[in-house]
C-alpha cells in the first residue's frame, strides 16, 4: 500500500500535469469549468465547417453564401467578447459563463432546425455572440482563480480544450455523415450541439466567483468608482490593447480562413471520403493540441 502511494506521488511530481494536483479544490473546479466550456464551445463552432458541402448540395447555396454564414458568426463573436466582458464585470464571471454556454448551445441547435438561408444566418450570427462571450468570461475566470505560478499553464490547457472540442466535432461528423443521409446528417449534427447546455449545471453548482473579483466588488461598493471600457484605449493600457488586438486579428483570421474551408476542400477538391478526411484532420488536431500545451 505504501509502495503504491509512493509511486503515485512520484508520478505526480514527474508528470507534466503534476501542477494540477497542487491546485486547491476551488481552483480545480474553476479550471474544469473553463477548459470544459471552451472545449464544448469549440465543438459547436467547428461543426459548421463540416456541414458546408452538405448545405451547398441540399440548399443550392454558393460558396460565397456559405462564407457569409461563417463570417457572420466570427464577427458576432468579437461583439460577444466585448459584451461578455462588460457583463462579467457587473454580474459575475460564473454567471456570465453559464449564460454564454447556454446561448451558443441553443443557437447551435436552432441552426439545425433552420428552414431557409435567412434563418440559418440569424442562428449563426447569434451563436457567435455566445462563442465570443464564452472565451471572454472563461479566460477571465481562469486568470483570476488560478494562482500566479500556474496561471500560464492553466491558460495553455484551456486553449488546448479547443483542440479537444474540435476533435469531438470531427468524431461526430464521421458518425452522423456515415450513418445518416446527408440532408439529415447536417441537421442532426447541429441539433447535437444542444448537449453543452447540460454542462451549465456543473458550473452553477460547483464553481465559485474568484476572491479577487469579490474583493474588487466590495471596494467598488465602498468607493463607488467604476472603471470605464474606454480606459483600455488610454496609457498605459493602450499599447497592450493595440498589440493584443493586432495579434489576435492576424492569428485568428488566418486560422479560420483555412480551417473553415479545409473539410470542404478535402471532400470537394481532393475527393476524400468522410473517414479519410476525418483521419487527415485528426493529425492537425493532435498537432494543435500539442502546440497549445507547449
Amino acid at each position: 500500500m505504501r509502495a503504491n502511494t509512493a509511486e503515485s506521488a512520484a508520478f505526480k511530481r514527474k508528470s507534466a500535469f503534476a501542477w494540477v494536483w497542487e491546485l486547491a479544490p476551488r481552483e480545480r473546479r474553476a479550471f474544469g469549468a473553463c477548459v470544459g466550456g471552451w472545449a464544448l464551445d469549440a465543438m459547436d463552432v467547428q461543426m459548421y465547417s463540416f456541414v458546408i458541402p452538405a448545405l451547398i448540395v441540399s440548399w443550392g447555396i454558393t460558396r460565397a453564401d456559405a462564407g457569409v454564414l461563417g463570417t457572420a458568426a466570427l464577427l458576432a463573436s468579437a461583439l460577444g467578447g466585448w459584451l461578455a466582458g462588460w457583463v462579467a464585470d457587473r454580474f459575475g464571471r460564473v454567471r456570465t459563463l453559464q449564460v454564454a454556454i447556454l446561448w451558443f448551445a441553443i443557437f447551435t441547435f436552432l441552426s439545425g432546425v433552420a428552414q431557409n438561408y435567412e434563418q440559418l444566418f440569424a442562428a449563426r450570427a447569434l451563436l457567435g455572440l455566445g462563442f465570443g462571450g464564452e472565451w471572454a468570461a472563461g479566460a477571465v475566470l481562469l486568470g483570476e482563480s488560478i494562482r500566479a505560478e500556474h496561471r500560464g499553464k492553466a491558460l495553455g490547457m484551456m486553449q488546448g480544450g479547443w483542440a479537444v472540442g474540435w476533435g469531438m466535432a470531427t468524431l461526430l461528423y464521421a458518425i452522423f455523415f456515415t450513418f445518416l443521409p446527408v440532408a439529415t446528417a447536417w441537421r442532426a449534427l447541429f441539433m447535437f450541439g444542444i448537449a453543452p447546455a447540460v454542462f451549465v449545471f456543473f458550473v452553477r453548482r460547483y464553481v465559485e466567483e474568484p476572491p479577487v473579483y469579490l474583493e474588487s466588488r466590495a471596494q467598488l461598493a465602498v468607493h463607488g468608482e467604476r472603471p470605464t471600457f474606454f480606459e483600455i484605449f488610454k496609457p498605459p493600457l493602450l499599447r497592450i490593447t493595440l498589440l493584443g488586438g493586432l495579434l489576435g486579428t492576424g492569428a485568428q483570421g488566418g486560422y479560420y480562413a483555412v480551417m473553415t474551408w479545409l473539410p470542404t476542400y478535402l471532400r470537394s477538391e481532393r475527393g476524400l471520403s468522410v473517414l479519410d478526411s476525418t483521419g487527415y484532420l485528426a493529425v492537425l488536431i493532435c498537432g494543435s493540441f500539442c502546440g497549445y500545451l507547449s
